[in-house]
């Protein structure tokens, strides 16, 4: 059975689209390794204070694009930060089912590839209902679980997106492939020599 590794995302974070590309392409390494992957959303917001809707402009915007380019990524980046919160919750609501992985695609190409906003609940009910699941506008604001993940996330040490949760040490960033690679296969042997 494959080694769950959390890896904390906000649906907001073009670097956290650009690694869910990323981490498509390396899944024959991760299956290789005997790692999966288990997402877990996290409002960036709340931890770093930037403001919902806020334009994302200068050096922030730059880099963001900088590493969709190095990672040969395609994006149509958002002017501004996206009110992820009604997207996470339904995501959490989904979690542990087969439509949650198809969930996280569908926002994800439909802000970065069609650049729909997905702040507008509207916006979240018509992908929903694009994907026959059925939501109630209750679900859209039960914020609740995301607050407590977010909150548990930033005690453990976790202070953006996206970051890798090694056992408890924190691999913020994307990283090229070898790198990732190597770090993984550096804590798979730590993980054994423990458990040995």
């Amino acid at each position: 059975m494959p080694i769950a590794i959390p890896i904390y995302y906000d649906f907001s974070s073009t670097i956290c689209y650009v690694t869910h590309r990323a981490m498509e392409r390396w899944a024959s390494d991760l299956d290789e390794l005997g790692v999966s992957l288990r997402w877990r959303p996290l409002d960036l917001a709340r931890i770093t204070g930037w403001p919902r809707g806020g334009e994302v402009e200068g050096e922030r915007r730059a880099h963001a694009l900088r590493i969709a380019e190095e990672f040969s990524v395609p994006v149509r980046m958002p002017p501004r930060w996206l009110d992820s919160r009604p997207a996470h919750a339904l995501a959490l609501r989904l979690e542990g089912t087969a439509k949650e992985p198809a969930w996280r695609e569908r926002v994800w190409s439909a802000v970065f590839e069609e650049g729909r906003d997905i702040g507008d609940r509207g916006e979240i009910e018509r992908l929903a209902t694009e994907m026959r699941i059925d939501v109630e506008p209750a679900d859209l604001l039960a914020f609740d679980r995301l607050d407590d993940a977010t909150r548990v996330a930033y005690e453990s040490g976790v202070s953006g997106v996206p970051t890798l949760d090694l056992d408890g040490w924190h691999l913020p960033g994307l990283q090229d492939q070898r790198t990732t690679r190597l770090v993984l296969e550096r804590f798979l042997l730590r993980r054994d020599t423990q458990q040995g």
